[in-house]
């Protein structure tokens, strides 16, 4: 298999092209970021030289297979080496900015029961290349991508919320965010990633010693019996040593959390979930994002299928949550029609 170079650094590059000089790694990392998608894209390059690059190495190390679009909803299945596949998700809200929701890993051990990724049960983790080739790869579906400079790029924001558990994969994940925000590359503020967590209580209290990136918690729900049926990798992650990460990770500037409930009709949309909400969030700067479930036919709880809330329902809620003093958010069903909405990645291909 021939090395590919996308996602990494300048010195990475230039380590793969020795003897060749220093400033040919500079000029093909500064093309990737621009989006090439092939050595004749890099016209400083000599012709001969961009031949033999072409026979040596590749620029991606996976391939876009399959492309869904829905209304501002794009989803990408990307075929890796290996020859598993992973999703990512390029989003446009109401003002036109763009957001990148990308994988770290094929598969997901977390095992929720409310999310398509989690029923496929883990494949393995992606090297930190393959997390940051995906955001290249959205780039590239953008019509008006800039090719004049990596600081002219279109997406405004990066979520780590798709396919994995990211703490699952800090090594990796820290080393692809070290390459969204290379000064000499995509320099992509810190501030406008975000990454989203089952709460994995070993590697968060790692992640928020030196924050490296927003943070979101899929909390579900504040019950904690409730909590651990539902998402079967946080019962060794119990709430009270997570709730402890995040007061340390707002100690040390990491800012405002946001916590994640995805709204299950029947199931946590009760005032008992409310009120453990509002208590977990006590002394902390948190907005609580509600996320009506998005259906994935076949997952279950206890014997019967899961539901969308109802309207009402999920208003009723949010209701409760404010009345504790809560700022509560919603998420709306972007990419539902093409399986590229919350909890519904892996469910095509």
């Amino acid at each position: 298999m021939k090395q590919s170079l996308a996602g990494l650094s300048i010195k990475e590059i230039e380590a793969h092209l020795s003897p060749l000089p220093s400033f040919r790694a500079k000029q093909i990392y500064k093309w990737i970021v621009r989006g090439a998608d092939s050595f004749e894209d890099m016209t400083d390059i000599p012709f001969t030289l961009q031949k033999q690059l072409q026979k040596d190495f590749s620029i991606y190390s996976g391939a876009v297979t399959s492309c869904y679009e829905g209304g501002n909803t794009k989803k990408i299945v990307i075929t890796l080496h290996d020859g598993f596949k992973i999703e990512a998700v390029l989003l446009s809200d109401a003002a036109d900015r763009l957001t990148a929701c990308i994988s770290t890993q094929a598969g997901c051990p977390a095992g929720c029961v409310f999310c398509k990724t989690g029923s496929l049960g883990f494949i393995r983790n992606l090297e930190s290349a393959e997390i940051a080739e995906q955001f290249l790869h959205l780039g590239n579906l953008i019509a008006n991508y800039s090719r004049g400079g990596a600081e002219e790029h279109v997406i405004d924001n990066i979520v780590v919320m798709g396919m994995g558990e990211p703490l699952f994969n800090l090594a990796n994940l820290k080393k692809a965010i070290i390459f969204f925000s290379d000064k000499s590359g995509l320099n992509f503020s810190r501030r406008r990633i975000t990454v989203s967590t089952c709460g994995i209580c070993e590697e968060l209290f790692e992640f928020v010693k030196e924050p490296f990136a927003r943070l979101a918690l899929s909390l579900t729900t504040g019950d904690e019996e409730l909590r651990q049926k539902l998402m079967p990798v946080t019962k060794n992650n119990p709430l009270e040593k997570v709730r402890q990460s995040l007061r340390i990770f707002q100690d040390n500037g990491g800012g405002r959390v946001t916590l994640e409930a995805p709204l299950l009709k029947g199931i946590n949309t009760r005032e008992k979930d409310a009120k453990s909400i509002a208590d977990f969030a006590k002394g902390l700067d948190t907005v609580v994002n509600i996320i009506p479930w998005n259906p994935v036919e076949g997952l279950e709880f206890e014997g019967k299928p899961l539901c969308e809330p109802t309207k009402k329902e999920t208003s009723d809620y949010i209701k409760m949550l404010e009345g504790y003093g809560l700022k509560v958010t919603t998420r709306l069903h972007k990419g539902k029609r093409i399986m590229g909405a919350c909890g519904q990645l892996g469910g095509t291909d």
